[in-house]
């Protein structure tokens, strides 16, 4: 969806030094053009990323990341939980639409485009009478089997362009790529 081009004088676009309203602001363009040349400059660069979860107690869990507060991971009262934050699967979707938030407006900003508003509703289709593997143990899919992204994105550009840009964010969103290919998972008791 696009707006009118006259309201792009009420925006902060990538090139403008001041902040205005009607529009999201957008990321760093200088520090975007740096990661972009890094990632050009050393193609098969990995970086290692680190989590501790530490069960608090019922299904309450705290995780850390780098130096930041606990995120934390609970589960619905109709699981048992206490219902203080999001469950580990709608912590997934959440990762989800985070990633191709940022996929979407990095490759906004990197292309010139000035965003308006950003939003993507997501929702996941999971069986849960497996109960974690103590309920109902017969042959069916364990995790989400269907995910749905609807994005709302309005932007000083034409449709197909912006079509374009959110199915290239998804193309190379590391969440994405992580809910629809197999990856090798090692877990073990230490």
């Amino acid at each position: 969806m696009t707006k009118v081009a006259t309201a792009m004088t009420a925006c902060l676009t990538p090139d403008t030094p001041t902040a205005m309203t009607g529009c999201l602001t957008p990321i760093d363009k200088a520090g975007l053009d740096e990661l972009i040349a890094k990632g050009k400059a050393d193609p098969t660069a990995v970086k290692t990323l680190k989590c501790k979860t530490v069960a608090e107690g019922r299904f309450r869990h705290l995780n850390f990341v780098r130096s930041l507060p606990p995120y934390i991971v609970d589960e619905p009262p109709g699981l048992l939980g206490d219902d203080t934050a999001p469950n580990p699967s709608e912590a997934s979707l959440a990762a989800l639409g985070s990633c191709l938030a940022v996929g979407i407006h990095a490759n906004a900003v990197a292309r010139g485009i000035t965003v308006y508003t950003l939003e993507i509703e997501l929702e996941g289709d999971l069986n849960i009478t497996g109960v974690w593997g103590t309920g109902d143990l017969s042959e069916k899919p364990v995790g989400f089997t269907d995910v749905r992204a609807k994005v709302k994105f309005e932007a000083d550009r034409p449709r197909e362009e912006l079509d374009a840009l959110v199915a290239h964010a998804r193309l190379w969103s590391p969440v994405a790529n992580t809910f629809s290919r197999p990856v090798n998972l090692d877990v073990t008791l230490t």
